[in-house]
C-alpha cells in the first residue's frame, strides 16, 4: 500500500465553490493536495479534480473564479430538498448499490430534461478542457440500465468531457449521457463520494460536499471508515454547519457558490493539522 488519494465528492454548484473553497485554503497553509498520485472524482467533484490535476490556473485562480458573479444568462436549475427525499426514498426501497443505480436510471431515461447536446455545451464551457490531463484523474459514472458503478480514466478510450458529464448528468434534472451505445448517469448514485475507489492508496483525504447516507448507499465517513481498518491513514472532511447554512436549498444555485468558496476556505483552516497528519510522509 503506498500513494496518496484526494477523493472529491458530489454536491452541485456550491459544492464545487466548497471544494475549490476546502483546498484553496489547505494550499494556503502550505498543503498543495493536487499533488496526489491520484484524483478521484464524482459529479461536481470530477469537475474540480478535472481542473486541478490540469494545472491549468492555480488553486487560488481557481478560488478566485468561485467569487466571481455569476454569468447574467445562468439560472438556477433546481435541486433541493424535494429532490434529494424524493432520492432517498428510492434510495431506503433499494435492497443494493445496483438496484438503486438502476431505479434511478430509469427515472432519469423517463425524464424531461434539456438535451444532452445542449448539457454537452455547459459541461464544455464549465469545464474549458478537452484532454485527460497528465497527472491521474478518475471519474466515477453509474450504468442507467444496470446501475453498476464504473470509473473512468484516460485509458477508457472515452473523451474527458463525455466522462465528466456522465459524472454530472444527476437523474431528473440533466439527460443521461450517451458513451458508444451506452447511458451514463451520475456517479453520486453509487456514492456521494466513491471514496472506496481509493482502495489501496495509503493516505487519503475526501473532500465531500454531501455526507448523507441511506439504504445501500455508503456516505463517505463509512467508506473512510473501510479504507482506515484497511490500513491507510485517512480524514473525511464534510461541510460544519456554517458551510451548509452557505449552501442554502437549493445545491445548483450559481448565486451560492461564492459564500460556499468562502465557508469551505474558512473550514480547512480548522483541519490543517489534521490533514497534514495524513498526507504528510
Amino acid at each position: 500500500m503506498a500513494g496518496t488519494a484526494l477523493v472529491l465528492g458530489g454536491g452541485g454548484l456550491t459544492g464545487i465553490g466548497w471544494e475549490v473553497g476546502v483546498l484553496a485554503g489547505l494550499a494556503e497553509a502550505g498543503l498543495d493536495l493536487a499533488d496526489a498520485d491520484v484524483v478521484i472524482g464524482t459529479s461536481a467533484g470530477s469537475i474540480v479534480g478535472a481542473h486541478l490535476t490540469s494545472r491549468h490556473h492555480t488553486v487560488e485562480e481557481l478560488y478566485a473564479h468561485q467569487l466571481a458573479a455569476p454569468e447574467k444568462s445562468a439560472s438556477a436549475t433546481r435541486m433541493g430538498p424535494a429532490a434529494l427525499a424524493r432520492f432517498a426514498a428510492i434510495a431506503l426501497r433499494s435492497r443494493d448499490t445496483a438496484s438503486f443505480g438502476a431505479r434511478m436510471g430509469k427515472l432519469a431515461l423517463g425524464a424531461r430534461t434539456v438535451t444532452e447536446a445542449e448539457q454537452r455545451t455547459v459541461i464544455a464551457r464549465t469545464l474549458n478542457l478537452t484532454d485527460w490531463p497528465a497527472r491521474r484523474l478518475v471519474v466515477t459514472a453509474v450504468d442507467a440500465a444496470t446501475g453498476e458503478r464504473t470509473a473512468f480514466d484516460d485509458t477508457s478510450g472515452v473523451p474527458l468531457l463525455d466522462a465528466v458529464g456522465a459524472s454530472c448528468a444527476v437523474p431528473g434534472i440533466y439527460p443521461p449521457v450517451t458513451i458508444d451505445g451506452t447511458r451514463w448517469i451520475d456517479g453520486g448514485v453509487h456514492s456521494s463520494a466513491n471514496a472506496d475507489v481509493a482502495a489501496g492508496y495509503a493516505r487519503v483525504v475526501v473532500v465531500a460536499p454531501m455526507a448523507a447516507s441511506g439504504g445501500p448507499i455508503a456516505g463517505p465517513r463509512a467508506q473512510g471508515e473501510q479504507l482506515a481498518r484497511r490500513g491507510a491513514r485517512v480524514c473525511v472532511l464534510t461541510p460544519d454547519r456554517a458551510a451548509r447554512s452557505a449552501f442554502g436549498r437549493n445545491v445548483l444555485d450559481p448565486a451560492k457558490r461564492a459564500d460556499a468558496a468562502r465557508a469551505g476556505r474558512r473550514q480547512a483552516a480548522a483541519h490543517v493539522a489534521r490533514i497534514r497528519q495524513v498526507w504528510s510522509d
